[in-house]
């Protein structure tokens, strides 16, 4: 248990909240989307606390963390398909890695969806079943479990229905022995989930924002309702200049900075 809690305080150094990028789209049902992971990708992300990447990525990147202050290696343990993804009529997943070997890979900390359908039991006791094998596996290792909780249909929900669906598999997520969260922002009612969790939470948007400043503006609102940091992915690696958008993010994030001054301030456009 020390070393997962040594691990875990690395992500949130001093106590200050912490900016996650995904680099993990082809076990996500979305092939083809991003970009292409390589170390010179990973390098124009050093600015990031961590970033979600698969293992075999991780062993092709590893000089991008292999230095004092590089970003924390967060390895997704499974692949997972939303039911819009390809015609599936349910959330399918599968393990592509165990806990411990992705520590042995390097793995600072591991990652796992949980695919919560809420009209298939079958489904949903498979998808529990998953992440408890995990929190057990990676109980006797040592490393940090981050659980993610993002429904399917979400872009189409009504705003109460994604609150209350988000809400009950971050706390089910969470009690099944997550070491933090990462959950779709459902807006001012986030703070009732981050208030109501044990572990940290932090916010993805619900959608690729539009603008670089949409991002801004989207981890400004996430971190007043309570976000411990924010998970971003193609709204950092989709610009010409991930850098200085990642920096400008970093101020708003750890020091709650106006995002439209972070912007002027770090040339985002």
């Amino acid at each position: 248990m020390i070393g997962q809690w040594m691990r875990l305080n690395r992500l949130f150094r001093k106590g200050q909240r912490a900016v996650l990028v995904a680099l993990d789209e082809c076990l996500l049902g979305e092939t083809g989307r991003g970009p292409v992971v390589s170390p010179e990708g990973i390098s124009e992300l050093a600015e990031a606390d961590g970033i979600i990447l698969t293992s075999g990525m991780l062993r092709r990147c590893a000089h991008g963390f292999d230095y004092r202050g590089a970003p924390l290696a967060v390895v997704r343990l499974d692949w997972a398909a939303p039911p819009q993804t390809d015609g599936y009529r349910v959330p399918s997943t599968a393990a592509v890695v165990e806990p411990a070997a992705a520590q042995a890979m390097g793995a600072d900390m591991v990652l796992m969806s949980l695919a919560m359908t809420r009209t298939d039991a079958e489904a949903d006791a498979a998808a529990v079943a998953a992440v408890a094998r995990a929190v057990g596996e990676k109980l006797r290792c040592g490393v940090p479990l981050i659980g993610e909780v993002r429904p399917p249909h979400a872009g189409s929900m009504l705003a109460d229905a994604l609150f209350a669906q988000t809400d009950a598999g971050c706390r089910l997520v969470a009690e099944l022995g997550a070491d933090a969260v990462i959950s779709i922002f459902t807006g001012e009612r986030f703070a009732e989930t981050a208030a109501a969790v044990s572990v940290p939470l932090l916010a993805m948007p619900q959608t690729a924002a539009a603008t670089k400043l949409d991002v801004l503006h989207f981890a400004y609102q996430a971190v007043k309702a309570g976000a411990r940091g924010v998970r971003v992915g193609r709204e950092i690696t989709g610009t010409a200049n991930p850098a200085a958008l990642l920096r400008a993010l970093q101020a708003v994030v750890k020091d709650e900075k106006d995002p439209d001054a972070a912007a002027t301030e770090y040339g985002v456009r």
